[in-house]
């Protein structure tokens, strides 16, 4: 019986990411102003994506190029509509794996039903984790994220996260202020490790404020200001402003308590239902928020003062690209 023996030439060694991959951009509906100035910082230009709604309002989506092989980043924070923008980055994520693209790094500037990451009572869901497992069963590799809003949401991914936080944009906008006499305040116990990253940044000692909430968004009761804050100026930190509630009852706290002036800073805007009428009637002096979530005209009232999160997303994107340290971005 003849054998015959077959002969496999040994495989070359596959050239890094950046090398055989090229950076892909796709926008979601979320917020394409801030998308369009991530690729500007970038010199990317964003990809050709469709995005439709059929009759019946399901989400459609066609990916217009090809992108077999390439390393894909989605822009799209599932703000409000949080249910619209979550499913259209689901769908979009679908599409590219079955596009064979060879990487999806999903890019949430701001993460949908973060605040539901625990159970509170009896049976409740634990939201953010279910979001996580879509995310992952869509077939996302990677997921890039702005602020998440509590730690424990690191752990609910089994792919790998980068965290960007925006202390360093906002901080350095309080910085070139030189406000005197300067106090960070902490509007609940939850945000301290935030306050105290804030005020490492200015050099600013810490206050918590001690509240009472009976349910979401209804803070029934300020109950104690720990710190001294007596003629200082107070920066509150906060990661969310959605219907300002927390901000404006902890502004008039501390003006009980003798501040001077009271500023406010958050990364996410959501400002739903009576938020800008509560700020516009407040005695904060300045919101101070990032572009995370799309601000429409009438919520841009002259005490809002919105950053742009787009150098820091590029400088991330672009660096997970190259397969290089993201966290050396916050060294400092």
């Amino acid at each position: 019986m003849s054998q015959q023996t077959l002969h496999v030439e040994p495989r070359a060694a596959a050239p890094d990411r950046g090398a055989r991959a090229r950076l892909k951009l796709f926008s979601g509906s979320g917020n394409p102003q801030l998308s369009h100035e991530i690729a500007e910082a970038l010199g990317v230009p964003l990809a050709d994506l469709s995005i439709f709604r059929y009759a019946d309002g399901e989400v459609g989506v066609r990916i217009e190029e090809s992108v077999r092989g390439e390393d894909v980043f989605v822009i799209q924070p599932t703000c409000p509509p949080v249910n619209e923008n979550l499913v259209e980055l689901l769908v979009i994520i679908d599409a590219l794996r079955r596009a064979s693209a060879d990487r999806i790094t999903a890019v949430l500037p701001y993460f949908g039903y973060a605040r539901q990451d625990r159970k509170m009572r009896p049976r409740e869901p634990i939201s953010a984790k279910l979001v996580a497992n879509l995310l992952t069963a869509a077939g996302c590799h990677r997921l890039l994220a702005v602020d998440l809003h509590a730690g424990q949401l690191w752990g609910f991914f089994d792919i790998p996260l980068d965290h960007l936080p925006s202390r360093m944009i906002l901080a350095d906008h309080f910085a070139r202020k030189q406000l005197e006499n300067v106090i960070v305040v902490s509007p609940d116990v939850g945000g301290v490790p935030r306050a105290r990253e804030f005020a490492k940044q200015l050099g600013a000692p810490i206050a918590i404020i001690d509240k009472r909430r009976d349910k979401p968004n209804d803070v029934r009761e300020v109950v104690h200001v720990i710190g001294k804050v007596y003629r200082r100026t107070a920066i509150i930190v906060d990661d969310i402003i959605d219907t300002a509630g927390t901000l404006t009852m902890g502004a008039q706290a501390l003006f009980k308590r003798g501040v001077s002036a009271v500023y406010a800073c958050a990364t996410h805007a959501i400002l739903s239902g009576p938020a800008v009428q509560r700020l516009g009637h407040s005695r904060i002096a300045e919101i101070v928020v990032t572009n995370t979530i799309p601000l429409s005209p009438e919520k841009l009232i002259d005490k809002i003062t919105v950053l742009s999160v787009a150098p820091l997303v590029a400088e991330a994107i672009r660096r997970i690209h190259q397969d290089t340290s993201v966290s050396e971005l916050f060294e400092r």
